[in-house]
């Protein structure tokens, strides 16, 4: 029979860091059991993070006090709105050190701003023939946007391809980047590999064929530090929800000269300088991206989880996430059948904490359906990355992803279900 994970000990919940203790109990959720009083061991973190009571209580504040529209109306309740959306995009430009807020567009989600880009600059600058260079490794949010331009223009899309260690092949960029590549779109921390990216390297090949670098960094930012400032990117994007806040809203950070040279997207309310009958202007980045009625209490409550992973601390978060993955990854390497995708803990770029994984013989959903009837929720399927497992010769995986509120003992509740998973599989003779 299989056993319910175990609840985690006081004394085991901090890791090395001891983050796991001091924030587990900010996220209220977490306290809860599931299927039939099973302690919930949350390691579906790089899917969607949980929130903690924090960003819930901003945005209930915001709907319980001040609800109204922004930059429309002078009376108290929309002056107040107006103010904290704006100070949210403060608080966003301070936690990716931007040099402006002008800098940070608010976007649905990392979806949609990459979208943008492509349908912004990308349909301004790129012409049939030119390069755009891509990876195997990327989100299909990295991927099917830029084929739909290509589809529209002509625009020649290659893809980088990964090294024996299954990371990101660097050096094959340097030779596939020529003077025809315009933009490079990759993907900061794999989502599948665990693998994070030289991004000075990817920089400075950049710079020397004069193409712009745009990083997915919907992995890295709510992980580690990212200074755009330093990073040498000239557009990044990411979600508020892997980041401790509210789904509905992500941001686009693009370098103030090239935003204001990039037209609209959409048209309507909020992004207009003036509008005639004939013809109409636009406004400064970033209203002229926004336009509409934008996602007031999920800024706010974006903002709210800036402040709380601001006051933990980034490089401290860095650290725990460095030490729980590598904890994470060589329990995991220990058992018989299991074979774990991407780079080692000891590569020199490190590897972010999440493990994707398939034991040999028995299918991942089957193994993501057993570990969630012992109360451990991680997930199974291709993780909107079907180029890369096609490229390694596989369909599916599964992935355990643990984050600041998740411990040692989150892990070893993990692997012991795993191992009974195995274990039950192994009888039915799998």
């Amino acid at each position: 029979m299989l056993q319910e994970a175990a609840a985690p000990s006081a004394a085991a919940t901090g890791g090395a860091t001891g983050l796991g203790a001091a924030t587990r109990p900010h996220f209220p959720i977490l306290e809860q059991t599931v299927h039939g009083g099973r302690p919930l061991v949350y390691l579906d973190n790089a899917a969607t993070s949980q929130k903690p009571e924090a960003v819930l209580q901003a945005m209930d504040t915001y709907y319980r006090e001040y609800n109204s529209n922004v930059h429309r109306g002078v009376h108290a309740l929309s002056a107040r709105a107006t103010a904290e959306y704006e100070l949210a995009r403060e608080k966003v430009a301070r936690f990716i050190n931007a040099a402006s807020p002008q800098e940070v567009v608010y976007t649905r989600n990392a979806t949609e701003a990459i979208n943008l880009v492509v349908n912004t600059w990308g349909a301004a600058n790129l012409r049939e023939g030119d390069e755009v260079i891509l990876s195997v490794a990327e989100h299909h949010s990295n991927v099917v946007p830029w084929q739909l331009l290509a589809a529209r223009t002509g625009v020649v899309l290659k893809f980088v391809e990964l090294t024996g260690s299954e990371g990101l092949d660097v050096e094959q960029l340097a030779r596939l980047a020529t003077p025809r590549t315009r933009l490079i779109s990759l993907v900061h921390v794999s989502n599948m590999l665990g693998c994070v990216l030289p991004v000075h390297k990817v920089a400075e090949i950049a710079e020397r064929v004069g193409a712009r670098l745009l990083l997915d960094c919907c992995q890295s930012v709510p992980n580690m530090p990212v200074d755009v400032q330093s990073l040498g990117a000239d557009f990044i994007v990411a979600s508020s929800h892997k980041m401790c806040g509210p789904t509905g809203i992500g941001f686009l950070w693009g370098r103030l000269s090239l935003l204001s040279e990039m037209p609209p997207w959409m048209g309507g309310g909020e992004m207009i300088q003036e509008v005639r009958l004939e013809a109409s202007t636009y406004a400064e980045p970033p209203s002229r991206f926004e336009a509409g009625t934008p996602a007031i209490a999920e800024a706010i409550g974006l903002g709210a989880a800036c402040d709380y992973l601001s006051g933990l601390g980034m490089k401290r978060v860095a650290a725990h996430e460095r030490e729980l993955g590598a904890y994470l990854y060589h329990k995991l390497a220990a058992i018989d059948r299991v074979r774990i995708y991407g780079p080692p803990p000891e590569a020199a770029q490190g590897r972010a904490a999440l493990a994707t994984f398939n034991v040999r013989g028995i299918h991942p959903t089957d193994i993501s359906t057993i570990l969630d009837s012992a109360g451990v929720a991680v997930r199974s399927g291709h993780l909107c990355t079907q180029p890369v497992h096609r490229h390694l010769g596989i369909a599916s995986s599964v992935r355990a992803s643990p984050y600041i509120y998740n411990s040692h003992a989150d892990v070893d509740a993990f692997i012991d279900a795993l191992k009974d998973s195995i274990s039950f599989f192994t009888e039915m003779g799998m």
